[in-house]
């Protein structure tokens, strides 16, 4: 299916909604009646995939309709690309103008279409592991300048390598969680000794995140050919940071307590294959690579990103807007690299791209970058004044992707801050 390809459905979708007949995502769903199900979502609706498979509308698909009675999706990604994209084209067939099968189905509409404000959206995956890469060129030299000499802001393996981390996957969670204020150890630099506290330095991270789709074995590595086919889809992802805690601990082992205290992800993936048109170029990597980070064809994606800052009894505001495109180490160099040495991967895993800016100030990714360091804070429309986070700020992240009319989009990602306990 091409963006240029025009779509339309008997459901009534909001031009500027997410979830076209382009997208159908695919997430997990609660009512407050039932059990946890699958679902996906079309124009206001979240739709009971459960419900669907129960009246037969996947059965020369799938061959129990119990793959959707699941509080996550791993059962329903392990299936396979082959069986997963079936669904996903059964439902825009379902879904579609000229087809009255579910149309005309009009009695069990009550059970299968809800309102996305009347259920609860849960974690879509079982998250066995999770690794943050560094991978904006933009992102890398602003922290660099800030924190070294700017003339050599990136580390000498930057442009050999998509420089990573091992994060920490049992605090990930899902859109709407209340984020605690985390406390550590930080040391100003005119401090004899450290101190220890909630962090003063609380900061968002706006990335996006991809789902690993099919397994591997021990041993095993992929090249940048195969990597879209153990790819499932993408969501969004804000990995908050104290970077007071980080400034302090990250040497010599990198991050620890400034990032794994919580992440959020939206509820929807959305699938590669959705994603498809808005393939585009990336920067030029100016560093020959190594075989096995060399690809062909387009590696990145044109996704329009943005940042809201909520001050609580206030109105969210657009401080930030970036974009997916912008990113000099693509999803595919990420994963060969990820598997070259031979680790394996599972269905579930999530790997997420680290902070996405962009050339410019107001494409910042994170506060770090767009306040420098807290000394240079920026203004909201309420006249009050961000370093850093402060308590009662909900962030929220958006993301979209969108061509001649055709719209494909994540939803949004959001927490609140609470104070420390």
């Amino acid at each position: 299916m091409k963006a240029s390809d025009t779509l339309t459905s008997w459901i009534p979708i909001p031009e500027e909604s997410d979830f076209s007949l382009y997208n159908i995502p695919f997430g997990v769903f609660k009512t407050r009646e039932g059990s946890s199900r699958c679902c996906t979502a079309i124009g206001p609706y979240v739709v009971d995939l459960a419900v669907l498979a129960e009246h037969g509308y996947f059965k020369n698909i799938v061959t129990s309709a119990r793959v959707f009675h699941n509080e996550y999706l791993n059962d329903f990604i392990g299936l396979g690309k082959e069986q997963t994209n079936k669904v996903r084209e059964r439902l825009i067939g379902l879904f579609s103008a000229n087809t009255t099968e579910l149309q005309n189905h009009t009695a069990i509409h009550d059970s299968v279409f809800h309102q996305q404000e009347h259920v609860s959206m849960l974690l879509p995956v079982r998250v066995g592991d999770y690794t943050d890469f560094y991978s904006s060129k933009e992102h890398a030299t602003n922290v660099g300048a800030m924190f070294r000499d700017p003339a050599n802001a990136l580390l000498p393996n930057w442009k050999h390598l998509p420089v990573a981390y091992h994060g920490r996957a049992s605090s990930i969670v899902v859109s709407g969680t209340p984020l605690i204020r985390p406390k550590g150890q930080f040391k100003g630099k005119d401090d004899a000794v450290p101190s220890f506290g909630p962090t003063c330095s609380l900061d968002y991270e706006l990335e996006l995140g991809f789902v690993i789709g099919k397994s591997t074995r021990l041993g095993e590595a992929l090249s940048t050919d195969q990597a879209e086919e153990y790819i499932f889809g993408f969501l969004l992802f804000n990995d908050w940071s104290a970077r007071d805690i980080q400034s302090w601990e990250y040497v010599p082992l990198g991050p620890f307590l400034a990032k794994n205290f919580m992440s959020s992800v939206s509820p929807w993936i959305v699938t590669t294959e959705a994603l498809a048109p808005y393939k585009v170029n990336g920067p030029v990597q100016d560093v020959a690579v190594l075989p096995y980070l060399a690809y062909q064809g387009e590696g990145n994606y044109d996704i329009n990103l943005e940042i809201e800052l909520q001050p609580e009894q206030g109105k969210a505001q657009c401080i930030s807007r970036s974009n997916f495109r912008y990113m000099y180490w693509n999803v595919r160099q990420q994963l060969a690299h990820h598997t070259v040495n031979g680790c394996n991967i599972n269905v579930g895993d999530i790997m997420a791209s680290g902070t996405i800016s962009g050339p410019s100030r107001d494409s910042a990714g994170c506060l770090l970058e767009q306040t420098r360091n807290g000394k240079e804070p920026i203004t909201l429309t309420d006249g009050s004044t961000r370093a850093f986070l402060q308590d009662g700020d909900t962030v929220i992240m958006k993301g979209y992707a969108v061509r001649n009319t055709a719209r494909v989009g994540f939803g949004s990602v959001s927490g609140k801050i609470r104070p420390a306990l």
